[in-house]
Parts: C-alpha cells; sequence; structure tokens
C-alpha cells in the first residue's frame, strides 16, 4: 500500500479506515464501507485523534536531527539519518500520511458544507492548514488546489508553498467566522458535535482560539521571507477578538484512552509502555547536546523530559549520546543505563490526554510576535509567562517559584536584560520548552533563524560534509504515478533546495 499513489491511497481510504479494529472505526459495518456512512460525526473523532498522533509520535527524525533525541547504545549507526544522505525512500509515510488523513478531512468539509454543519466545516479547515502546514514545512511545493479533485485532476498539479500558506491563513479566517456564527439556534445542527469534538467538546469560542494561534505560527514561519512583515495579518487576528491559546488551555485531544491494543495516549504507546506492559522503546534516547543546555544552566527541566536510566552505571541516572557517533562494543552504557525521552512530564499514563497545542508554544509564539512589533504589550512579559508556563506544563515541583528563580538568576541562555538578540533568546527558551512535545517546531525555527545557533552536527563517518537537511524529498510514488508534475519541481537537493520561507 505505501508503494500507491497518495491519490491511489486516497481512494481507497473509506475501506482503510473501516479496516483497522479500535474505536475510531468510521463505519457501522466494516465489510461494507461507504462514503455515504462517513458523516462529520464519524471522520472528526479519528482525524482529530490521527492529527495530534502524527504531530507527537512521527516527527521523530526532526528530534534527532535538532540535539533533542539520539541512538540508544544497543544499536549500530541509523543511515541516511545520521549521514543527512536524504533520499526519496526516506520518510515517505510523511506524504502518503498526512495525504491519506486530509482526503478525510476534506470529506468532512464537504459534508459539512453539503449538510449546513458549519461547526464541522470550520473545524476541517482548521485540520487542513495544520495538515498542509506540515507538508508545505517539509516539501515545499505540494499538490493543494486540485489535490482531491480526483474526478478532474488524477494527476494534480503542485501548488507553491508560499500560495499555499497565504490560502491556509484565509482559511483559517473563514474558520473563524464559522465558528464565530455558532449559537443556540443552530449548535443543534451539527450532530454530535459535543461527543464527536474530542478537543474542545463543541466549545466555539476555543476552537477560535486555536485558529488564531496557527495562523500567527503560520505568520511566523515567514518571518524572514524578503519584504514580509505580519503586523497587518496579526492585527486582523486580533481584530476578530477570539484571543490566542493561553495559560492553562493546551489543546488536548481525548477520546477517552486506555490500557488496551490500539487504544493508549500515542505518545506513551510509541515511547513509554506498550498495553501489554513492555518497554515501548529502547531506540530514541536523550542527547547529549540538549542535557548539557539544562544542566549548563541550573534548568531542572531534564528531569521532567527524560527519564531516569532503568540501572544507572556509575552513579549516572541521567545519561544520553551524541547523535550518530559510533560506539565501540565495550561501552558499558546500554539503552537500559540511559535516558528515555518519555521523561514524567510527558508521560504520565495511558490513558492521559494527548497534546495537539500546547499553551506552552502558544505563549512563545506571543511572545516573538510581540518582540517583533506585530502584537502590544511587554514582550519580556510574554517571554516570563511562556517559561514560566513550561514549568507549570511539566509539573516541576513549586513551578512558579522554580521558574522565577530560574529567570531571575544568571544564565546565559535565560537572561533578558543581557540579550542582545531578544528573537534568539525567545526562541532558544522555546527550543528548550518544547523538547519532546513539538519536535519539528524546532526544526522549523533552527532552518528559519539558525536557532540553536551552536546545534552540533551529526557525528556520523559517513557525512561527508552534509548539514542538517533543509528538506525532505519528494517520494518515490509520486515520481511513479505522477511524474509530469513532480518532474515540472526539478532536481531537488535536500542540502540546497529550501522551503519558501527559509531564506
Amino acid at each position: 500500500m505505501k508503494k500507491l499513489s497518495y491519490l491511489i491511497i486516497g481512494l481507497l481510504t473509506v475501506s482503510l479506515v473501516s479496516c483497522k479494529k479500535d474505536f475510531f472505526d468510521v463505519n457501522k459495518n466494516p465489510n461494507s464501507p461507504t462514503t455515504s456512512s462517513m458523516t462529520p460525526e464519524l471522520l472528526l473523532p479519528r482525524a482529530l485523534h490521527l492529527t495530534a498522533a502524527r504531530m507527537s509520535v512521527s516527527m521523530d527524525y526532526a528530534a534527532h536531527w535538532t540535539g533533542y533525541w539520539a541512538r540508544g547504545g544497543n544499536f549500530g549507526p541509523t543511515n541516511p539519518q545520521e549521514d543527512y544522505a536524504i533520499t526519496n525512500g526516506y520518510q515517505e509515510g510523511q506524504w502518503s500520511g498526512w495525504y491519506d488523513l486530509l482526503f478525510d478531512v476534506d470529506q468532512m468539509e464537504k459534508k459539512g458544507i453539503s449538510s449546513n454543519q458549519p461547526f464541522y466545516t470550520g473545524i476541517a479547515k482548521v485540520l487542513k492548514s495544520v495538515g498542509f502546514m506540515y507538508l508545505v514545512d517539509q516539501y515545499n511545493n505540494v499538490p493543494y488546489s486540485k489535490a482531491f479533485d480526483l474526478s478532474n485532476n488524477i494527476l494534480p498539479p503542485y501548488d507553491k508553498g508560499e500560495v499555499i500558506y497565504a490560502d491556509l491563513i484565509k482559511q483559517l479566517d473563514e474558520a473563524v467566522t464559522l465558528f464565530k456564527g455558532i449559537n443556540a439556534g443552530n449548535l443543534a445542527n451539527n450532530a454530535g458535535i459535543a461527543t464527536a469534538d474530542i478537543v474542545y467538546k463543541g466549545n466555539a469560542a476555543n476552537w477560535i482560539k486555536f485558529a488564531n494561534t496557527l495562523r500567527l505560527k503560520l505568520l511566523l514561519r515567514q518571518s524572514q521571507v524578503s519584504g514580509f512583515n505580519g503586523a497587518a495579518e496579526t492585527a486582523k487576528i486580533v481584530a476578530n477578538g477570539g484571543g490566542f491559546i493561553g495559560a492553562g488551555e493546551t489543546a488536548n485531544v481525548q477520546p477517552t484512552y486506555v490500557v488496551d491494543n490500539g487504544k493508549q495516549n500515542p505518545f506513551w504507546n510509541a515511547y513509554k509502555r506498550l498495553y501489554t506492559g513492555a518497554v515501548a522503546d529502547d531506540y530514541n534516547r536523550a542527547n547529549n547536546y540538549v542535557l548539557g543546555k539544562f544542566r549548563n544552566n541550573n534548568d531542572i527541566r531534564y528531569q521532567y523530559f527524560f527519564s531516569a536510566a532503568a540501572t544507572p552505571v556509575s552513579g549516572n541516572t541521567y545519561y544520553g549520546y551524541n547523535f550518530g557517533e559510533i560506539l565501540p562494543s565495550s561501552d558499558p552504557y546500554k539503552s537500559i543505563n540511559s535516558s528515555d525521552v518519555a521523561g514524567p512530564g510527558l508521560a504520565k499514563s495511558a490513558g492521559q490526554a494527548q497534546w495537539f497545542f500546547t499553551s506552552v508554544e502558544s505563549l512563545f509564539l506571543q511572545a516573538e510576535a510581540t518582540q517583533r512589533g506585530w502584537l502590544s504589550g511587554s514582550a519580556e512579559a510574554v517571554y516570563n509567562a511562556a517559561v514560566t508556563e513550561s514549568f507549570t506544563y511539566l509539573g516541576v515541583t513549586n513551578a512558579t517559584a522554580t521558574a522565577t528563580t530560574y529567570l531571575t538568576s544568571a544564565r546565559p541562555i535565560v537572561d533578558w536584560a543581557t540579550a542582545t538578540d531578544k528573537v534568539n533568546l525567545i526562541v532558544m527558551q522555546k527550543y528548550l520548552a518544547l523538547t519532546g512535545i513539538n519536535n519539528f517546531e524546532a526544526y522549523v525555527d533552527y532552518r528559519r533563524l539558525g536557532v540553536p545557533t551552536d546545534l552540533p552536527l551529526s557525528l556520523a563517518p559517513g557525512r561527508s560534509g552534509r548539514v542538517i537537511p533543509k528538506r525532505l524529498m519528494y517520494p518515490t510514488s509520486e515520481y511513479q504515478y505522477n511524474a509530469a508534475a513532480v518532474g515540472a519541481e526539478g532536481t531537488i537537493n535536500p542540502q540546497t533546495s529550501t522551503v519558501f520561507w527559509d531564506k
């Protein structure tokens, strides 16, 4: 199935979503799937669950490239991830996975429009904006305007990344308008929204905050594009009066995760424990780079992002590795002697809600926008609030007091007053705060701003001068099934071909 183009996979999505035997099935009879059975009410929970799951567990390559994670001591080299020699087959599931999901979301949007269910239509616009943002951020130009017009465009052309971004901002504005139009009189027409919406339970005001915050993220992505100024568009967001995701307002997906096969919290299931109780992940371990950043700044959060070693060696309770390093067979540190990536601040239980868009990330986005002059107010105050929210979100003991001590002590990557580049300071603290939470955001910011400024390259012997890739390659399936369209994009070199906002 992975060898098929995303278009063919999209045509088969109706059957695929009915074949997985879990509590996200959308058809009453798995042997007789029909498009008519795919109502918005049935499509939405699965779309929300899968979107949050993809964001939280499918972007581990970004965690390795950006200094969060490294290969555990039990494993040999992992190429091309570690030598950056990216091929068309590397991470090709990013393409098919997002397009499979977006096909369902597109169906939900169309059905929401045809059945006059504006709440579902609005959420679909938000989810499409998330998915296509990830596609552009990884591939630049991708099929968009004709992507799901299968009857007329079975081999769709590619849209420019900047054009897609502009339309996503427009779609989010339209979503806000739809949410603002929801009232007691028309809410009932959105059948089952309070149950199907496994994020906000049908709270339109919260979806407005989500859409506004995502819109701000899309604008900040473009901060380095020549001639771009996000102030006017940010002013439009402020003008709608809906606000942004604030402290304590993390968007979480919760379909009632439980300890069972296919029903656990995605992050817990991927990196902590399987439903059988077995260890889920021996491979991903703490990277010495980020561990050093925390320790050298007396920052206790590493004990919440990472776990203490199950069996410490020589008293090294928290132990990490260097990305790409080849260790001798005599090295005593194996995975069991090192820190896993599902620390107590992230992996609390198999039944915990799955973060979708955290309050921590939102506050850092607002801090950067304020420092750039796009939002009014004190950038320092928002920065301090964002750092404090990170401590609170992780469940750090005496979080506010501990964060205050952290912020008011002399630390090289903390102090606002002495920072010569305050945007870089904000983004560096954002980098630390999103460890394991949003690995992809670190990859975006590194390409966009070069933060962290001292991020080490892979130690893989075969790296041969290559650096962290600027993008992914188009998957093999596109060259097999949509050759003319992808061929029109020319020769792609991940070392030099950039996403449009990476200037």
